[in-house]
């Protein structure tokens, strides 16, 4: 059974005496763990389906189904309750609490759960903090945090729930090409560890390249084909691998002075300090066999066996 169906959808809003057809009979199934992108241009309609899908609004024809309940015609107080349980949400401005801290921020949506009492909201949130690679920031404020950090913590909240679903609008939209890609990849590899889906709506070719499946649509209606596959079969695993190694080594690859953007057919290291030589500063780091750059080395070796080009990488 599809965790999310959308049954020859129609939504309509009224903008002043104008009626605007934001969905036009859109059908589509959304499997249990997908890493989904909705692209279009602005006005398509993709943020429709992520309100639609997150219990935010209510179709005006057609069924919407969410976790096997059709909640095409649910009270606010119901949706609500849905919404508070399985979906999770993140948003490109992080909508984060100023005043909260980190810690504070994660735990605010468990607050709503009466059966999760604080000794397991506490250990919820210093298990997703860790996940997303923070705990040393647990008691920082948004103003004390850069962008990827701030994203990060959306991130942490958005899982403390135990959503299965995870809609993301534009996350990478406010944030620089490496801090971008780095919040990418951890998504990724929380989508393969704990099978979470993540549904983005999205101009970002980035989330486009990384997604399982690609959904475009244009004036409220989805085009053909609904599925396209958008990752090169060649260099897929090895993605995957190197992705995994990252994320298992999150706390050291964060603090690096460069990141890997593997999106294009040749994949290129970028310094992100500009007065950074990467490659010299790589071969100094494997010349005294720093072990995460010697295992990167190696990773990097097998990618260019398997005919992948690598940019950047001495």
């Amino acid at each position: 059974m599809s965790l999310v169906r959308l049954e020859n959808v129609f939504k309509e809003y009224m903008l002043g005496e104008q009626r605007v057809n934001a969905l036009i009979d859109v059908t589509l199934s959304i499997e249990h763990g997908s890493f989904l992108a909705i692209a279009g241009p602005s006005g398509s309609g993709k943020s429709t389906i992520l309100n639609l899908v997150g219990c935010i609004d209510s179709p005006s024809k057609g069924k919407v189904f969410v976790d096997g309940q059709d909640v095409s015609d649910k009270t606010p107080d119901q949706l609500a309750d849905l919404r508070a349980r399985t979906i999770g949400f993140i948003f490109q401005t992080f909508n984060l609490f100023p005043v909260l801290s980190a810690e504070e921020n994660i735990e605010y949506p468990l607050l709503q759960l009466r059966e999760v009492g604080a000794a397991e909201r506490r250990d919820r949130v210093r298990k997703y903090l860790d996940i997303v690679g923070l705990t040393k920031f647990a008691d920082h404020r948004p103003n004390q945090l850069s962008g990827g950090q701030r994203q990060r913590v959306a991130i942490a909240r958005a899982l403390a729930t135990q959503s299965k679903i995870v809609l993301a609008d534009e996350p990478t939209a406010n944030l620089d090409h490496t801090t971008g890609e780095g919040i990418l990849q951890l998504m990724k590899q929380i989508n393969r560890e704990y099978k979470t889906t993540f549904i983005f709506s999205t101009h970002d070719g980035r989330v486009m390249t990384m997604a399982d499946r690609l959904v475009r649509m244009e004036d409220g209606r989805l085009t053909a084909p609904t599925v396209e596959p958008v990752v090169a079969v060649r260099s897929a695993a090895m993605r995957e691998k190197i992705m995994k190694f990252l994320y298992e080594h999150r706390d050291f690859y964060m603090s690096v002075p460069w990141k890997i953007n593997t999106d294009a057919p040749t994949w290129v290291v970028l310094a992100s300090v500009e007065s950074l030589d990467g490659v010299d500063y790589i071969q100094k780091q494997l010349a005294a066999q720093v072990p995460f750059y010697v295992a990167m080395h190696e990773l990097m070796s097998e990618a260019r066996q398997q005919g992948i080009q690598v940019e950047g990488w001495p």
